[in-house]
């Protein structure tokens, strides 16, 4: 084990799908590679691990509820996976989470990084926080391997994502509807599901063309997205959008808002693989995109700073600087 570096990683997840448990499992695949031993527990288990979470040889990766473990924490990084809003999570679980990340960002123990720039500028610039840097998520390695599917399989316009009103699927479903009408056999693929399943369900009037196919797992959501044209996504402040990254990583063209952290992701390739319609989710700008989008031609792409390993590595080196400053012992050279 390379000396300085931690003798093991604890990383707390989320649901059993969704954007949480993508980054732990990419991380998990990142420090496997690197050789260092790693777990993954939900955030409520970190409060039963206390000995763990004062071993200053095991690094912590803590995200969600998980930061109020902080105080009791030597060596962790807290993870800022967006920047709350109330208007969409209520007054309650906004307070919680910023006095959370509050505590990660004053504690000499804790570290506290973004998934994205845009985060980091929203968490210093509207509450006045120290972000310490910005990480940006794993793509899970499935999501590498090579894909035998034949364009000609492209048949659809997907959406994967949490169906809550902060995706403004809603809006985005008389565009996509529009776009069907102009291209017979074409199809829509909503993977996901949430509170706002019903009301899209009926948006969609029995639709045959507009399927709801609920949660799937990683790999069934690749295999989807291989056989898709174009990714559409309708949140104007999405944090990073690993949705994004996974979409480009199949061949799809993506169509986004012009806004958010998913505009990082490759700016190389906006207006070639990636195109923008306004924050407002106008329809017609929705089409124009959704338009443009489809007649870009499929191409794999994913930049190498997204890989597990590439992300991890980045961990390790924001790690460094807790035994470079000498708050911890490095670990022996084995």
């Amino acid at each position: 084990m390379r000396n300085g570096y931690p003798s093991q990683v604890l990383i707390t997840g989320g649901r059993e799908v969704g954007g949480l448990t993508s980054f732990a499992e990419g991380l998990r695949a990142g420090f496997t590679e690197l050789g260092i031993a790693v777990e993954i527990i939900s955030p409520l288990r970190i409060f039963l691990r206390w000995r763990d979470l004062r071993n200053p040889r095991i690094l912590k990766i803590l995200s969600t509820s998980a930061v109020f473990a902080v105080p009791l924490a030597r060596r962790a990084i807290c993870v800022a996976h967006g920047c709350p809003c109330a208007a969409l999570q209520g007054w309650l679980t906004t307070i919680s989470v910023l006095v959370s990340l509050k505590l990660a960002a004053a504690s000499s123990g804790a570290q506290l990084v973004a998934v994205s720039d845009y985060t980091a500028l929203q968490l210093r610039a509207i509450f006045a926080m120290r972000v310490d840097a910005a990480i940006r998520n794993p793509i899970l390695p499935l999501f590498l391997e090579a894909s035998q599917e034949p364009d000609s399989r492209r048949v659809a316009i997907a959406y994967v994502g949490r169906l809550h009103r902060a995706k403004n699927v809603d809006r985005l479903l008389p565009a996509i509807r529009d776009v069907l009408d102009e291209n017979p056999g074409l199809r829509a693929w909503i993977v996901g599901d949430g509170p706002m399943r019903g009301t899209l369900e009926r948006i969609a009037a029995g639709d045959q063309r507009i399927e709801f196919l609920g949660a799937l797992p990683p790999d069934k959501v690749r295999d989807r997205l291989r056989r898709s044209r174009v990714f559409v996504s309708g949140n104007p402040t999405e944090p990073f959008g690993i949705a994004y990254l996974e979409a480009l990583s199949q061949g799809c063209a993506v169509a986004m808002p012009a806004s958010g952290g998913g505009l990082e992701i490759a700016p190389e390739l906006i207006g070639r693989r990636i195109f923008l319609f306004s924050s407002s989710i106008n329809r017609h700008a929705v089409v124009a995109s959704l338009r443009n989008a489809l007649h870009a031609r499929p191409m794999a792409t994913t930049p190498d700073a997204y890989s597990a390993c590439a992300v991890a590595e980045a961990y390790l080196a924001r790690d460094l600087r807790f035994t470079a400053l000498g708050a911890f012992p490095p670990e022996p050279i084995q």
